[in-house]
């Protein structure tokens, strides 16, 4: 993968990308998404963020060897925090970490989030937390994809500013994905039933009030997600 032969998986993240928006990625790594974005003439303006010093100096490195120092400024600092009023950004990106993270992010530099008007988020685990968060701050969800690539299976959510209501299954599975019902949704979620069913019957073998509420818990999760199927 590289600035212009990206990922199946950032490549979709690059598809929900509007022309001509102002763009923050967070946690942008070697900037690969904000470079291929301004070669493809989709934008011309990115910040990418980083926290890790590491990650920080090969985006500086990438965007110079692409040429595009006058396009994409590579910050250094915690999520949000490297947006300032005067970005005036309107999209959000934040791609390849859990969804608590992504969540945490985004409720500590909330403030950050006045001018923005779409986030595009890929957790790669625990989708729900994003969900909840967003219903929390009022922000709603305009797409979901879901994908594979390389044996690994990615949501994709799109949110725009307003309110929604989901149900406690919505939360878990999307309200748009477990509608569709793509071959990869069934996948994952097949997968996920088995694995809590394989625990359940483990702690059928054992006794207590945790490892019961731990069962219950579990035992709701199938219904739900079996609903679904």
């Amino acid at each position: 993968m590289n600035a212009k032969n990206l990922s199946t998986r950032l490549r979709t993240v690059a598809t929900f990308v509007k022309e001509n928006t102002t763009l923050a990625d967070i946690g942008s790594d070697h900037a690969y998404l904000p470079c291929f974005l301004v070669h493809e003439g989709v934008i011309s303006k990115a910040i990418a963020g980083e926290v890790v010093k590491g990650p920080f100096e090969s985006a500086q490195k990438q965007v110079i060897s692409e040429g595009l120092q006058n396009n994409i400024d590579v910050r250094f600092g915690n999520g949000l925090e490297v947006i300032t009023a005067n970005d005036n950004v309107q999209t959000v990106t934040i791609a390849g970490m859990g969804g608590p993270l992504i969540a945490s992010i985004l409720e500590t530099g909330r403030e950050k989030l006045t001018t923005v008007d779409t986030l595009i988020l890929q957790p790669n685990v625990h989708a729900k937390a994003i969900r909840e968060w967003a219903i929390q701050e009022q922000w709603k969800i305009d797409q979901e994809v879901i994908l594979e690539e390389h044996d690994k299976i990615y949501e994709i959510l799109v949110l725009v500013k307003g309110q929604m209501k989901l149900s406690e299954k919505e939360l878990l599975v999307g309200p748009i994905l477990s509608k569709d019902k793509s071959p990869v949704y069934l996948k994952k979620w097949t997968n996920e039933v088995n694995e809590w069913q394989r625990i359940v019957d483990e702690l059928n073998k054992l006794q207590g009030t945790e490892v019961q509420q731990k069962k219950q818990l579990l035992e709701n999760k199938i219904a739900l997600v079996k609903e679904t199927l």
